[in-house]
């Protein structure tokens, strides 16, 4: 008997409607254009995960759960089937340490039609050439964080707008001043090319991605199974708080490359044109010292 009821119980509530998300309209949204994917007619769609040494959790794993979520109404089997690709199939660890490893390595793994781009270590050539090879047949490349400067560093992105982590602004507009750097973008679309903002932003795009299969309803249901309340993913210029650079004052400097606070009894620094900057760490500094020229004006140039 109570078996039943709990069984009864749980049926009530997953047949339940979620709570409707707000219309772009109602939350004085920009409305965003539709651009369907269709989906095969049978089968699940494949999700590659691109991951090597360092890789982000979040970046990866927020929008492994989003389509790991996804359930479509009259669909016996999963929409997306998702793996791990990596140069090889050895251990490596992700951020905070976690070991994971990978399920197929570029030689042998399934043809893509979403590749997931996490921030993560500085890749080979190899990875480089596989992201061109595989993005010529993808529904969407999308690079999530610092996983924009992989994705342009194949070239793909170059004459088109992108976004990444707010930290790096500075650093991506001096080292690829041919992509159009949009601030205060949760995430920005350009054909079969996608870049989400930092970490929690790929949930968002993921969702979008979703959307663009499937529909909103599909969407927003996937968002209120993971008891997820951002609505970002339904307004792609959510990230304004970011549009904004901080400014670095004698009171409160901040890191001429990443924005952060520093300490500067204790930051490195660096002197150019009788100005003083600071650094949270070393690499930042050498970062800088390269082209400080070049590193202060592409600031300004970003959108």
């Amino acid at each position: 008997m109570l078996a039943a009821i709990t069984l009864v119980v749980l049926g009530q509530l997953s047949g339940s409607n979620p709570a409707k998300a707000p219309s772009a309209s109602e939350g004085n949204q920009p409305v965003v254009t539709t651009n369907p994917l269709k989906p095969p007619a049978q089968g699940s769609i494949p999700v590659a995960f691109l991951i090597s040494e360092g890789a982000v959790m979040i970046d990866f794993s927020g929008p492994w759960e989003v389509f790991q979520d996804v359930m479509v109404p009259g669909r016996t089997d999963h929409p997306f089937h998702l793996y791990t690709v990596s140069e090889s199939t050895s251990p490596l660890h992700a951020s905070g340490g976690m070991k994971i490893v990978p399920d197929y390595t570029f030689e042998n793994a399934p043809a893509p039609k979403i590749i997931v781009i996490p921030a993560q270590s500085r890749p080979s050539e190899a990875t480089l050439q596989w992201i061109r090879k595989s993005t010529k047949n993808t529904d969407v490349t999308m690079s999530v964080c610092t996983g924009a400067f992989l994705l342009a560093k194949t070239g793909l992105l170059s004459g088109k707008a992108a976004t990444t982590y707010h930290g790096v602004f500075g650093r991506f507009a001096m080292e690829f001043p041919d992509i159009a750097l949009r601030r205060g973008a949760r995430f920005v679309e350009n054909g079969n090319l996608a870049t989400a903002g930092g970490l929690s932003s790929g949930i968002d795009l993921a969702l979008r991605v979703v959307e663009r299969y499937f529909g909103r309803d599909v969407a927003q249901r996937t968002a209120y199974d993971m008891e997820y309340q951002g609505q970002g993913w339904m307004n792609p210029e959510s990230n304004q708080l970011y549009a904004t650079a901080r400014v670095s004052t004698a009171e409160h400097p901040l890191c001429a490359v990443c924005g952060m606070d520093v300490d500067p009894k204790t930051a490195p620094k660096s002197i150019f044109k009788g100005a003083t900057y600071y650094f949270c760490s070393d690499d930042d500094k050498k970062t800088f010292d390269t082209a400080p020229d070049k590193f202060v004006n592409a600031e300004s140039k970003s959108l």
